[in-house]
């Protein structure tokens, strides 16, 4: 079988880069070795954080970088057998977690999270997946003085860029959300950006719509990439299917098949958790909340409120260490009232991350028919359809809704 482009890769990325691809006239299969959404696009937030101005940054201060050496900080964790590997990578990521480096980055990347609203609504509309959006914003706690400041520079961004932030009080906080419990002083309800209540339906309702116009979606293995004549090939199930460009929208793996073709982006993995748990007391939770110190954010969720972590630092493929869950729920017990563990054990994923915390969307450099779309970090759900969008405009000539230029894979030379 043959198409014009093969998207390998059936997360939210792949698969929208997979329906704009379709959409502009283009014969696309979709390819993964599972379903559409049940890899890193299953296991997030489930937040369209447009306001997500700044990256999140590797401690800079030496209090808050021994919290997370002592493993006292329950948003972080390690495996000491991963750290000489990623000592090289840390220390990028140090660099550019630096205040004015951290600026330049959120106004690289605003133009294109300005947009992410719109064009997962506008996917959604189409795949009819609007009923898993919520419009409600998310909510941000905070237990100290000192957590109300370290979020002044976000808030200035948020003036600047002319986003809707509500500062509350602690009453004003339990009014909007009366479930919680008042373990806190005082709260930030960002009203801009949207959630969902299943990332990985999301995932899947867009690849239903995907199919619905002529995209085929498929199981294969992209590690049997193989390029040939005037495009590539790629085992699926008993057949060889073949198409003269090829993207690769394989988060985490990404670089399982772009090694073997030569190249060397410096891609790492955040590891992350999450767990759902049934509302006791009646308890109902109408939008996320952060508790950023805790490390943790709740969000209301098909499956029950999902409680997902913050970052573990470890080989990719290392078993599983949950930890953070365990550490988690207990802080956010003091929050809400969660019920009982709905899953027999956590799930885990990674997120793919480069260390100037910006993706790769763009033509690979050594091959003019291979394209790339991977390392959104924290943001992947997020910037999904723009991305898709935005490799589509580029892969078929149009004018570009926003500046590709910052997402160059020629960048780390």
């Amino acid at each position: 079988m043959r198409y014009d482009v093969l998207v390998l890769g059936g997360g939210i990325v792949g698969t929208s880069v997979a329906v704009h691809l379709q959409e502009r006239g283009r014969a696309v299969a979709l390819i993964d070795r599972r379903g559409p959404g049940e890899e890193t696009s299953h296991g997030n937030a489930g937040l369209v954080e447009r306001t997500s101005l700044l990256p999140i940054a590797f401690p800079r201060s030496l209090p808050a970088l021994a919290e997370i050496v002592l493993k006292r900080y329950p948003g972080a964790n390690y495996h000491w057998s991963a750290l000489p590997r990623l000592a090289p990578w840390l220390l990028a990521y140090w660099r550019n977690s630096a205040p004015d480096r951290l600026d330049a980055t959120a106004r690289l990347m605003y133009p294109i999270l300005s947009t992410t609203v719109a064009e997962h609504r506008a996917l959604a509309s189409k795949a009819d997946a609007e009923s898993f959006f919520r419009d409600t914003g998310w909510l941000k706690i905070h237990r100290t003085e000192e957590d109300c400041r370290a979020e002044e520079k976000s808030l200035a961004l948020a003036a600047e860029f002319g986003h809707q932030v509500r500062h509350l009080d602690r009453e004003e906080t339990l009014a909007l959300e009366p479930s919680l419990r008042p373990d806190f002083i005082a709260g930030t309800h960002w009203t801009d950006p949207h959630s969902v209540s299943s990332p990985g339906g999301v995932t899947k309702a867009y690849a239903s719509y995907l199919a619905k116009i002529g995209g085929v979606v498929l199981r294969g293995d992209a590690g049997s990439l193989r390029q040939g004549g005037a495009g590539w090939t790629i085992g699926a199930g008993a057949s060889q299917i073949e198409a003269r460009e090829v993207v690769v929208c394989l988060g985490p793996w990404s670089m399982d098949v772009l090694a073997p073709l030569g190249y060397r982006l410096p891609l790492a993995v955040k590891r992350g958790y999450h767990m759902h748990y049934r509302a006791a007391d009646g308890a109902t939770l109408g939008r996320p909340v952060i508790d950023e110190a805790g490390g943790y954010v709740l969000t209301p969720m098909v499956g029950g409120i999902r409680l997902t972590t913050g970052v573990e630092f470890a080989r990719r493929d290392a078993p599983k260490t949950p930890v953070q869950v365990d550490r988690a729920e207990k802080l956010a017990r003091d929050l809400f009232p969660l019920g009982t563990r709905a899953e027999p054990e956590p799930w885990m994923g990674a997120r793919p991350m480069f260390p100037d915390s910006r993706p790769v969307i763009d033509r690979a450099p050594r091959h003019g028919n291979l394209w790339l779309a991977f390392g959104h970090q924290h943001l992947g759900f997020t910037l999904g359809p723009a991305t898709g969008r935005l490799l589509a405009e580029m892969m078929t000539g149009e004018p570009t809704h926003v500046d590709p230029s910052p997402f160059s894979a020629e960048r780390f030379g």
